[in-house]
């Protein structure tokens, strides 16, 4: 009798681990970079989507080289002291690199990158963990779904799902209904996984991704500004987003070797 498929075991312990070579090109390409380019900003991220950063990487390829993740080797190729600093006066750029940061080389100068990234906030879906920042409630009625303009009824076979997250409704006419109005978050509570699971499910973003710069490094000086930047939304339980069950699983992990693959 053949073996059973079903019966093979599969290990999820096993994870590619970066190797020193990995991490040595990784230092050698920010040191690369460091002196070609006329500035290194630090910046940090709220709300973290990779699909925004990957806009900004692709919007500034010509004029910029990005860097995100990997924040002790990041720091370690910039120097984490006057002595160790590979250019005059980065190490305090370094010494900056904690949580969810990168570092932006570019010849554009400080007033542009600041108007750019003023303008740059695109709506986004919240997360468990983040401070809702307003209250949302769906209305009596057919559930509608926001994807779409205009908004579109849910079909019946979602009606279970939207069950499991907490609405109490029932079918009308094949339509998943409510016959109450049912508040989904209060503005300044924190996001639980089922709450930040049925606004994406119906379609309301209410956060933006934003980009805060911190400071920058001018080469010709060796000179560190500060910037006094947009805050960025940060969740209660960690970084700069929390996790919930949609999120794309592995796309920090992917973010990390795409400067080495760009």
């Amino acid at each position: 009798m053949p073996k059973s498929k079903r019966s093979k075991l599969v290990s999820l312990t096993k994870v590619a681990k970066k190797t020193k070579e990995q991490k040595s090109a990784l230092i050698n390409e920010v040191q690369q970079n460091a002196d070609k380019w006329s500035y290194c900003w630090l910046f940090e991220v709220g709300n973290m989507r990779n699909s925004h950063l990957k806009i900004v990487r692709k919007l500034w390829k010509d004029t910029a080289r990005i860097f995100f993740g990997r924040g002790a080797v990041m720091a370690k190729a910039l120097g984490n002291t006057a002595e160790e600093e590979h250019k005059e006066g980065l190490h305090k750029i370094a010494q900056q690199i904690k949580g969810q940061v990168g570092i932006m080389f570019t010849n554009s100068p400080p007033s542009e990158v600041v108007e750019w990234f003023a303008d740059f906030h695109p709506p986004d879906f919240a997360r468990s963990g983040n401070l809702s920042p307003k209250t949302y409630t769906i209305p009596a009625g057919p559930i509608l779904q926001h994807h779409s303009d205009p908004p579109e009824p849910f079909p019946h076979n979602e009606e279970p799902q939207l069950r499991k997250l907490g609405l109490h409704t029932k079918m009308v006419r094949g339509v998943p209904t409510l016959e109450n109005p049912h508040e989904v978050c209060k503005e300044g509570k924190i996001l639980t996984p089922e709450q930040a699971q049925l606004l994406k499910l119906i379609g309301v973003k209410l956060v933006e991704f934003r980009i805060g710069l911190r400071a920058y490094w001018e080469s010709a000086s060796g000179e560190v500004t500060q910037h006094e930047g947009a805050d960025v939304v940060a969740s209660a339980g960690s970084g700069a987003g929390g996790k919930d069950e949609e999120d794309d699983e592995g796309e920090e992990e992917e973010d990390e070797d795409a400067e080495m693959d760009e």
